[in-house]
């Protein structure tokens, strides 16, 4: 064999790549079945900048900078300037960014899907998230069931309703109300009650306590909690919606808190976005969603690593 004639074979990579192709076809039809989905449903797609000035100011969600701007961590902001401004039905599949974030099921870039509506709440997306979701399993010619990590998951409605407050009772170690007293509720959350929901049927985890609002509104006959919901199949927590607070000195306030626990524990402090607070008095009675695409296919391709299921992660470039 002449010397150089090994370059005939493919590398380690390059067979890595080749063997992503099943599940980077299964991903492609998926992002098609979003898309008909959608429009079918008289949706408009958008698309709003990567690059912006100022992310929303989460304490536990963390933006990549680039020069004087950041890389979106989610497009929700721009998204709901545009539902202020007179487009009732909005969806994109975008990428977003977020530091530090790298494991078997995260990615500082992902691939998102948010879609808001005018005159919804928190309970029309959870219809929507069955619709959405059988109909990929239709187009995909996969039926009303699937298989991950060895348990089956039926995708027959009704899914599961649970509480935030049932699910403490029947899964963790504290009442709700005593883990946000004794400041362990994530901590409760991630290692006691996640593990034991979303199967045999998806799960919606709902009614969040107050503490835990991000910038959905809070109920109105019982504001210790708020219109918020996360959805999980088989244990992976697959979206997280609500219904949208249109108060501008409400969310001018937890945005301040935001802030101030990010300064307390040594964050960058981020610019205020002003120009999104300034339009939610002309924002309508909505509500939105953010769908992780990549768990999505993970899911539907029963893989347990995202690696698999998307082209290149960050040691692959």
């Amino acid at each position: 064999m002449s010397p150089g004639s090994n370059h005939n074979f493919p590398s380690l990579d390059q067979w890595k790549l080749t063997a992503k192709k099943p599940a980077l076809r299964l991903r492609a039809g998926i992002i098609q079945s979003i898309r008909r989905f959608f429009i079918e449903r008289d949706y408009l797609e958008i698309e709003t900048p990567c690059l912006i000035p100022a992310p929303a100011p989460e304490n536990h969600i963390d933006a990549i900078s680039a020069g004087s701007l950041f890389l979106q961590t989610s497009p929700e902001l721009c998204m709901k300037r545009l539902l202020a401004a007179g487009y009732p039905r909005l969806f994109q599949i975008c990428k977003c960014f977020r530091s530090g974030e790298r494991g078997s099921l995260h990615l500082p870039e992902f691939t998102m899907l948010e879609w808001y509506g005018s005159g919804m709440d928190y309970l029309g997306l959870m219809a929507d998230c069955e619709e959405l979701i059988r109909f990929i399993a239709r187009q995909l010619d996969l039926g009303d069931r699937l298989r991950y990590k060895g348990s089956e998951i039926s995708l027959r409605p009704p899914w599961e309703r649970l509480s935030v407050k049932e699910a403490f009772i029947r899964h963790g170690s504290l009442r709700m109300e005593e883990a946000l007293q004794a400041d362990r509720f994530d901590e409760i959350m991630g290692i006691e009650i996640e593990p034991g929901i979303g199967l045999p049927s998806p799960t919606f985890l709902y009614d969040y306590p107050a503490e835990a609002a991000a910038l959905s509104r809070r109920k109105n006959d019982q504001p210790e909690l708020a219109e918020r919901f996360e959805l999980y199949i088989a244990r992976l927590e697959i979206a997280n919606g609500f219904s949208e607070l249109t108060d501008p000195q409400e969310q001018r306030e937890r945005f301040e808190r935001e802030r101030a626990e990010r300064r307390r524990t040594g964050k960058p402090i981020y610019p205020f976005p002003e120009k999104f607070i300034d339009s939610l008095h002309l924002m309508p009675e909505c509500a939105g969603i953010a769908l992780g695409v990549d768990r999505l296919v993970m899911l539907f391709a029963d893989e347990a690593d995202i690696r698999n299921v998307v082209s290149f992660t960050p040691e692959e470039l």
